[in-house]
């Protein structure tokens, strides 16, 4: 038996990685696949004025984590309205906060609220990975969607702490983000991306929407890499809206039991912020 020589192996070897490499680069996102429910629609935003149009707001209704009943909804909003922003945050494991989703939801003076969520787009059949991340096996998609939706389902149907952390910023720049964000989701219907676990994640997006709104206002690091970090960097940042140290704001902007509580008052938006002392309509009768 003739075995290939080094010199061989190593040319067949670069010619294998040459071939991958091209195949590779081949590999185009599509938004033309079917999905899976909850990531079949994808929004539409439109700004006009002091004025955004958004189609397709997510408000899907939830009898259990993989039963529910698919809405949604058109909504204007106005951006002279605009209060507040808190920033949601939900750790994979309470031992290891590495993984995480985290996502911004918007809070206006006439009541209304918005959360816009950057995801993984995910086929049936398939399951988020961390290493699956990074192969270009998901697409990235902005999900636009009622709190109700996108923190009650969590809260509910989901073991994993979640976070509710006021966050510290001039009107105006909440409002540059806010934009940022819609004009970013309305991009992707057209120009698809794929997600990447390290570089092009739910965290990563939202820091960058902050740095070109506040350019170097979040440098980056380890932390930053790995999301369920990312309220000590906010809070060391004083992105937080809270004089507490560490500790002391995950265990009082924790919100799992309040969201289970209040999972169907109209009020719910309003009840998950008792924590930090929002003020609240009347309880439901």
């Amino acid at each position: 038996m003739i075995r290939p020589s080094k010199r061989t192996l190593m040319i067949a070897g670069a010619v294998l990685a040459a071939v991958g490499g091209i195949a590779w680069s081949r590999v185009r996102p599509s938004n033309d696949r079917v999905w899976i429910p909850q990531q079949a629609v994808l929004p539409e935003a439109r700004v006009d004025g002091h004025l955004v149009h958004v189609r397709n707001v997510r408000n899907f209704q939830y009898t259990a984590g993989d039963v529910f009943t698919p809405a949604y909804y058109d909504r204007t909003y106005d951006l002279d309205k605009l209060v507040s922003a808190s920033f949601v945050l939900s750790p994979f494991s309470e031992r290891w906060r590495g993984p995480a989703h985290s996502f911004v939801t918007f809070q206006f003076a006439d009541s209304q609220f918005v959360a816009i969520s950057v995801e993984a787009r995910k086929e049936p059949g398939e399951a988020y990975a961390v290493l699956t991340g990074l192969l270009k096996r998901f697409e990235l998609m902005y999900v636009i969607g009622d709190e109700r939706d996108l923190i009650g389902s969590r809260a509910l149907y989901a073991d994993d702490p979640l976070y509710l952390y006021p966050i510290r910023a001039p009107r105006e720049r909440i409002r540059q983000v806010f934009v940022e964000m819609l004009e970013r989701a309305e991009r992707l219907r057209t120009h698809p991306e794929f997600y990447n676990t390290v570089t092009n994640n739910c965290t990563s997006n939202v820091i960058a929407h902050v740095n070109r709104v506040a350019p170097g206002k979040i440098p980056g690091g380890l932390k930053t890499i790995l999301p369920g970090y990312s309220d000590d960097v906010a809070l060391e940042l004083g992105l937080l809206d809270t004089d507490l140290d560490l500790e002391q704001a995950r265990e009082r902007y924790r919100i799992n039991e309040l969201a289970r509580r209040y999972a169907k008052d109209p009020a719910f938006s309003f009840r998950i912020r008792e924590a930090s002392a929002a003020p609240a309509p009347p309880a439901a009768p």
